[in-house]
């Protein structure tokens, strides 16, 4: 009568196996992580203004295994704010069916036809590649 169902999109990733799945530890162990203090200050904002960021996915974080929540400081550009294009690739791959991690775990595993990883295409001219390569990858 009342009651609505929710249809699961089956995806790709639905037959991936957890084992299959690279380890964010080594994948972000080069890189340079903020803690959404830091965030604050990088974007001269108030702390809460830097968590309704996360809420509204503006950025993602990932919460370390001493369970901080960081935020790879490649998600914002020189000039003290966050890059547009980190927060497409997260709205279209979170509108696939990946959750935070599988994010970035596709961010920052290293693609061979790019070159190099999508963030890093991110910063600089195939930006619009990587975002049309995780539309194709999401549905």
């Amino acid at each position: 009568m009342g009651y609505r169902t929710r249809v699961r999109r089956v995806t790709n990733l639905d037959n991936r196996s957890q084992d299959s799945a690279p380890d964010l530890v080594q994948l972000l162990a080069g890189e340079e992580l903020l803690t959404l203090a830091d965030v604050a200050e990088r974007l001269d904002l108030a702390i809460t203004r830097a968590y309704d960021l996360l809420n509204d996915r503006k950025f993602i974080a990932w919460r370390s295994p001493e369970g901080t929540r960081l935020v790879p400081a490649s998600f914002f550009n020189d000039k003290g704010s966050i890059n547009k294009y980190v927060s497409g690739v997260i709205t279209v791959l979170s509108d696939g069916g990946y959750n935070d991690e599988e994010i970035l775990a596709h961010l920052f595993s290293a693609d061979d036809s790019l070159p190099g990883r999508p963030i890093d295409g991110l910063q600089g001219h195939l930006a619009r590649e990587v975002i049309r390569r995780a539309q194709a990858a999401a549905f």
